[in-house]
């Protein structure tokens, strides 16, 4: 969801019609499978026929890693939350192609990596409409040996460099205007050498970045990344984060956000 006609994405990604919707895809990236597989590569089994799909742990959503290890990527199908996942597990209320999910995530996530942002590149995204409802899939770039940073806070394995890269990452989107509505530990990955990646932007959008301060919206990013971080520690043996970890993560943020 963009809220700056200067940030229309719509013509990001190459469109290309199908029997019941649309895929985006980078031809860049995709090569001569968007050519000689179209919208197969959104499907499960084509990848599991090829060897080359391993099942991803992603939460309530179906995620695989697919692809051969020169081109590994995240294969996700949008399944939803909630009371609402009680009427149907994955499908949508149709309301035009610019409001599909898939879509909107494919283009927010070009429009950040391309300005060299902390996400994974867009692969290609799906939808199928039936009447009223359509059902999405998104494929993006796999951020290889990175773990999420839920997994090394239980570990106890976030260093004080960690916990400052995360601030840094997180304002450098919050800079960019991204609001990330789920910023949670499971959504941060954090590699071997310590670099930082946000996925998962799902119902983000695009919106004017703040000044010296941060904006209402960037506050309820971290505030949501806070409460992630207690409900971990209440669910696990480990100690609560402590007010000097987040201190560190705080300190990193501010060091990234503008100064009157």
């Amino acid at each position: 969801m963009l809220e700056n006609a200067a940030w229309d994405l719509r013509d990001v990604g190459r469109r290309i019609a199908t029997a019941q919707g649309a895929l985006l895809a980078d031809p860049a990236r995709t090569g001569r499978l968007i050519e000689s597989a179209g919208e197969s590569l959104f499907d499960p089994d084509y990848w599991r026929v090829r060897g080359e799909l391993v099942p991803a742990d992603r939460g309530r959503g179906a995620a695989w890693f697919v692809g051969p290890a020169r081109q590994p990527w995240v294969l996700r199908h949008y399944r939803r939350g909630g009371a609402a996942a009680r009427v149907s597990s994955d499908r949508y209320a149709w309301a035009g192609e610019a409001r599909v999910r898939s879509f909107a995530e494919y283009r927010l996530l070009a429009f950040l990596h391309q300005r060299g942002l902390p996400v994974p590149a867009p692969i290609g995204a799906r939808y199928r409409r039936s009447g009223l409802a359509y059902r999405c899939d998104l494929i993006t770039q796999r951020i290889e040996a990175a773990q999420p940073m839920s997994a090394l806070l239980v570990a106890g394995a976030l260093s004080d460099a960690h916990w400052r890269a995360i601030g840094e990452a997180v304002a450098a989107l919050h800079g960019a205007g991204a609001d990330h509505p789920d910023l949670n530990a499971h959504n941060i990955l954090i590699g071997p050498e310590g670099a930082v990646r946000v996925i998962d932007f799902d119902r983000g959008r695009l919106r004017k970045p703040g000044g010296a301060r941060p904006p209402t919206w960037a506050l309820r990013n971290l505030d949501r990344l806070r409460r992630s971080l207690a409900k971990i520690a209440g669910e696990s043996a480990m100690r609560p984060v402590s007010p000097e970890q987040w201190a560190m993560l705080e300190a990193g943020y501010h060091a990234r956000t503008p100064r009157p």
